[in-house]
């Protein structure tokens, strides 16, 4: 496992964030004791069978990724924030995206890359 990032520690930066139980988490926030018996998914679980995930492919036709670093904590994110509210508008967006810091964008490759993501998951059915 490699796409979910080491940053700050202190649950600041988002770059760590994975889904735990269906909750967009930052791992480095939880403790042993209280992962065991959950169920977690990484960046490397939105990908099926090789097929990059709708979040993944919206991200790079949006030109979301520059250094990569906090990309893997904001497609967690927008997954967690998409499967509890499949049609978020751009403020929603941010909000589900605001424990997430990236330094290269200005986050509005990001958002439109969110917004394509959830146009594309209602137009296939919530794929």
């Amino acid at each position: 496992m490699t796409g979910t990032k080491q940053a700050c520690e202190l649950g600041d930066c988002g770059t760590c964030t994975v889904i735990m139980d269906g909750k967009a988490v930052n791992s480095c926030l939880v403790l042993a004791m209280q992962a065991d018996g959950s169920e977690f998914t990484t960046v490397e679980g939105l990908a099926v069978d090789g097929k990059l995930s709708p979040i993944q492919e919206s991200f790079i036709d949006a030109g979301a990724i520059q250094c990569g670093f906090c990309s893997s904590g904001m497609m967690m994110s927008a997954k967690a924030m998409l499967d509890q509210n499949p049609s978020p508008s751009r403020d929603e967006i941010r909000h589900g995206i605001a424990g997430n810091l990236c330094r290269c964008t200005g986050y509005y490759k990001i958002v439109n890359a969110i917004e394509n993501t959830a146009k594309r998951r209602c137009k296939e059915g919530g794929a």
